[in-house]
């Protein structure tokens, strides 16, 4: 008789219970603490308000005001990624959630965020593989946790894909990005990533990060990646800065 367990068994029992739960103790709006409204940590009118990033360039995920094969931008160089996709537009309540998320250690909202994204992906070409943006090994002492693995990881079950958190490494420290221009920014993440050398190949991974403004860190990512002999690197997000 074989020991192996069914994941999938215990992803229906764990999802059950989760319901049940639910049903007992309604959850709370994690954006403004209203009472929660159907399968997200959300109320009606938050959810509502959720600023999707509906109309975007396929390339970098930029919010466009009508369709479009690419955005002025990414006509002129195109991106080192095959396609760019964010759940939503940086904005209320993104705004709110994601730095609670990023620099305060707030879980529970990263599992909303992930839900977001796993809403938005559900329906794109599946890669081999999730690759989350890594912090540097200091910065994770520091901080306690990797956002971008924290995403990726709850993102992984809720599409059932693998997860390869070990295949990127950032081999120096980086200033952070927010505090950069965007010339510095392309600068400060220059060669920032490797690829493990022992670890295999997918020939298609998706990138996961939080939040994406000018895209340096992602194509830093991507570029070492292609270099390594990945085929198809996709970046998924959950936000984009306008």
């Amino acid at each position: 008789m074989s020991g192996t367990v069914n994941p999938k068994g215990l992803r229906a029992v764990d999802d059950t219970l989760r319901e049940w739960l639910r049903r007992v103790w309604p959850p709370r709006c994690l954006a403004c603490g209203e009472r929660g409204h159907g399968s997200r940590d959300l109320c009606r009118a938050c959810t509502n308000a959720l600023p999707w990033n509906s109309s975007a360039c396929p390339s970098c995920a930029l919010p466009l005001p009508a369709p479009a094969t690419a955005c002025g931008v990414c006509l002129r160089r195109k991106p080192p990624l095959e396609r760019t996709v964010a759940a939503c537009v940086y904005s209320r309540p993104l705004d709110r959630l994601l730095p609670r998320f990023k620099f305060h250690g707030d879980l529970a909202a990263g599992r909303l965020l992930a839900q977001l994204m796993a809403d938005a992906c559900a329906g794109l070409p599946r890669p081999e593989a999730l690759v989350p943006i890594p912090l540097h090994r200091s910065r994770l002492r520091s901080r306690g946790y990797d956002q971008a693995l924290e995403l990726a990881s709850p993102l992984a079950r809720m599409l059932d894909l693998p997860l390869h958190d070990d295949l990127l490494v950032r081999q120096r420290v980086t200033a952070p990005q927010s505090e950069l221009s965007a010339r510095a920014r392309r600068r400060n993440v220059r060669n920032a990533f490797v690829v493990d050398a022992g670890t295999p190949l997918p020939a298609h991974v998706a990138l996961v990060d939080d939040v994406m403004t000018t895209g340096a860190s992602v194509h830093a990512a991507a570029r070492a990646l292609r270099r390594a002999g990945v085929q198809r690197v996709d970046a998924w997000v959950c936000a984009r800065v306008p």
